[in-house]
């Protein structure tokens, strides 16, 4: 190797690590080879290497995305088993996964009883939002409803709740599933009123509408929670018939028949 190819190679690392190009960095020597072999002009090098770092950029951008947002398992809309529910359309599913509800600060309902896909479909739409480079958070009601409480006490709760506003979609999981005290009731809508039709939440709920309110022990505090995360929603009910059930029937069935 040339002093002159050193002292460029040399360059060309010092100049990625100042401007933070870990692709350009790690794969300029093999793209530069490949360019001097198959004759490719020094733009079209350029572009080739340019190309390989935005990909990159945008898959690492993806990956932290997904681990930023605490899922507690992977699952994707693509992965629903439609066939399993019957009270679903594709449509529907394809709704969620475009994200142009999200821009629009269009808030989002899961409702139907355990068991039905509700949790499947919150994640998998947080999974699409956050694969598109989006910022998304999940968490349970009564997580949520903790750790303002706890903000709260340690006198950081503007900082967790500016936190919680700057997300592009904030998933609720579960709500319904615990009784909310009236301070945790009064947190959670502090949250919910610094996104209102601004900035996307979706909720999944084995709740009627007409029954959140035995969640609350404040009933106007209910009906404000419920005005701003049912406004323009996107309501999709998920049923009653639950598949995990079904599923347990089959395989039991099927255990008999072999047995």
């Amino acid at each position: 190797m040339s002093p002159s190819t050193q002292a460029a190679e040399a360059a060309i690392l010092a100049a990625c690590i100042e401007l933070k190009l870990p692709t350009v960095r790690e794969q300029a020597g093999a793209f530069a080879e490949r360019a001097r072999t198959q004759r490719i002009s020094h733009q079209g090098f350029l572009a080739e290497l340019l190309e390989a770092e935005v990909e990159d950029r945008a898959a690492r951008r993806r990956t932290r995305r997904i681990s930023e947002a605490r899922f507690p398992r992977y699952k994707t809309l693509a992965g629903f088993d439609l066939a399993a529910n019957e009270a679903l359309e594709a449509a529907q599913i394809a709704d969620l996964a475009s994200t142009g509800w999200i821009s629009r600060g269009t808030p989002v309902v899961l409702l139907g009883d355990s068991g039905t896909g509700k949790t499947h479909l919150l994640i998998g739409t947080g999974v699409a939002a956050a694969e598109s480079g989006m910022r998304v958070r999940y968490t349970t009601m009564a997580s949520l409803a903790n750790e303002l409480a706890e903000a709260a006490d340690d006198r950081c709760l503007s900082r967790v709740i500016g936190r919680y506003a700057r997300l592009d979609l904030l998933l609720v999981d579960e709500l319904g599933y615990v009784h909310l005290d009236p301070r945790g009731a009064e947190l959670i809508f502090q949250v919910i009123t610094e996104r209102d039709e601004r900035a996307s939440v979706a909720v999944a709920t084995n709740l009627a509408f007409s029954e959140w309110a035995g969640m609350f022990t404040d009933t106007r505090l209910c009906a404000a929670i419920v005005d701003r995360l049912t406004f323009n929603a996107l309501i999709i009910e998920t049923g009653t018939r639950s598949w995990r059930l079904h599923r347990a029937v089959e395989r039991k069935k099927g255990g008999a028949t072999t047995s």
